[in-house]
């Protein structure tokens, strides 16, 4: 039956860090005076009352990994930070002045790229200018991702002194044969001294990142980095998707072949053999493809009913609104998105101007909201509810005669007036909000956009 399921349900679709998704953005509706106006509404609501995100995107790595998605500049010319920096402190400088308090910051996260490809006294120069403009809530959640290769003591001492208390390391798999295919090496010892030494500064959440469906990748290489993950006790992990979209990444994800990436029935196996070790670990399923330690604030958050996510993926820190700060980086008003120019020389270029360097983005409509609303639901909950009229929408009766054949299948729990995720549909959350996802059943794309779901 789940091999059946596995083959039923693979198909194409979003990860829904946004609704609408980045391809279903309307660009002929999209305003920049309007975007602006939306900001500064989001502002008003939301910054006395629980603060602001910020997400900044440092894009820099010295070598490609060829798994990889992220926007990024491949260089090893440390010359590139002090500009960068400027320029986000730029951007910063920008948006303070549209506001008319000063913000107050929820979270901040820096993405990337590799963030420790900057040097520890940059990242505070970088710190200290945002909060020169700033104040921080009482509870202000701070993270960071760190390549275990060049995260150094240095890095985690002064993050931590400036406020952060959680670290994320891209470990994706241990087998030295997977690495070499997607050109990302690290050794355990190495991922083993980072971890020990943000434990030792006092970080109170260390997370490691894996990957499951990757070149090469058999059960026995699962088993193996989950037993060296166990070892070191991460208080959360990601076991992600390998996400296989040569079509939009170009040849960055062409060092291995078509055939040598583990599809359908062997790939769920990978993560069905991943997540039960992850169980008799003590590791809780929260979200999708995330776990925690009972212990760790994403875990708290999943419990009460406070997760969310964005852009920057499962957070336990909601903010109405999201600023995003960098080449490519996305900002979320909750009523539209806006996207940074991804060429840094030209995002550089409007700043001298001194102009943001929003290049696109989408106003949500109000059955944007809607639907967005439920997908939320269902991403960070397994749940959603219908009871208010505000909850309901006219093709609402022709999706939950979509969603009977998935309760047929177990996947899902059909209420009155509520979904229900079960257990076995866990895995399959991303084709249940696809049921829900109105633009792409109106416009089915006509090239291929997304990763499979399974």
């Amino acid at each position: 039956m789940k091999n059946s399921l596995v083959r039923k349900y693979n198909v194409p679709g979003p990860r829904y860090t946004s609704y609408p998704t980045v391809p279903y953005w309307d660009q002929n509706t999209f305003d920049f005076e309007i975007w602006k106006k939306t900001l500064k509404k989001s502002f008003s609501e939301s910054n006395k009352t629980e603060g602001i995100s910020l997400y900044i995107h440092l894009p820099f790595c010295e070598n490609l990994c060829t798994f990889c998605g992220c926007h990024k500049r491949i260089t090893k010319n440390h010359d590139n930070e002090d500009p960068y920096i400027k320029a986000v402190l730029k951007e910063w400088l920008l948006y303070c002045e549209l506001f008319d308090k000063k913000p107050i910051i929820k979270e901040v996260h820096l993405g990337g790229g590799t963030p420790t490809f900057f040097s520890h006294e940059n990242l505070k120069l970088l710190i200290d200018g945002i909060f020169a403009l700033a104040d921080k809530t009482a509870n202000c959640e701070m993270s960071f991702e760190g390549h275990p290769n060049n995260t150094t003591k240095e890095h985690l001492q002064t993050l931590y002194d400036l406020g952060f208390r959680r670290v994320s390391y891209g470990v994706q798999d241990y087998s030295e044969k997977i690495q070499k295919a997607i050109h990302r090496f690290q050794t355990f010892q190495q991922v083993a001294k980072v971890t020990l030494w943000a434990r030792e500064i006092g970080y109170e959440s260390v997370s490691h990142d894996l990957i499951f469906g990757l070149p090469f990748q058999t059960k026995e290489d699962v088993i193996d980095s989950i037993e060296k993950t166990k070892s070191l006790r991460p208080d959360r992990l990601a076991f992600y998707s390998y996400a296989h979209v040569p079509w939009i990444k170009g040849t960055g994800q062409r060092g291995f072949n078509d055939e040598d990436v583990p599809k359908d029935e062997t790939k769920r196996e990978l993560y069905e053999v991943g997540k039960q070790m992850l169980f008799e670990k003590g590791y809780q399923e929260i979200g999708m493809d995330h776990f925690a330690v009972e212990s760790d604030s994403l875990y708290k958050a999943f419990k009460t009913g406070g997760m969310h996510r964005n852009f920057m993926g499962y957070s336990a820190s909601k903010t109405q609104l999201m600023i995003g700060l960098g080449a490519s980086s996305i900002g979320d008003s909750w009523y539209s998105f806006g996207q940074n120019e991804k060429k840094i020389e030209t995002y550089y270029e409007l700043l001298n101007q001194d102009k943001l360097p929003i290049v696109k983005g989408h106003i949500l409509t109000e059955e944007d909201l809607m639907i967005r609303r439920h997908i939320l639901n269902l991403m960070c909950n397994f749940k959603t509810t219908w009871h208010e009229p505000s909850e309901q929408f006219g093709e609402l009766p022709e999706i939950l005669d979509q969603l009977q054949e998935m309760e047929e299948d177990g996947l899902l729990i059909l209420g009155e007036r509520s979904i229900e995720v079960t257990e076995e549909g866990k895995a399959y959350v991303r084709n249940i909000c696809m049921a829900f996802d109105l633009l792409l059943k109106r416009k089915a794309p006509s090239t291929k956009l997304f990763s499979m779901t399974i």
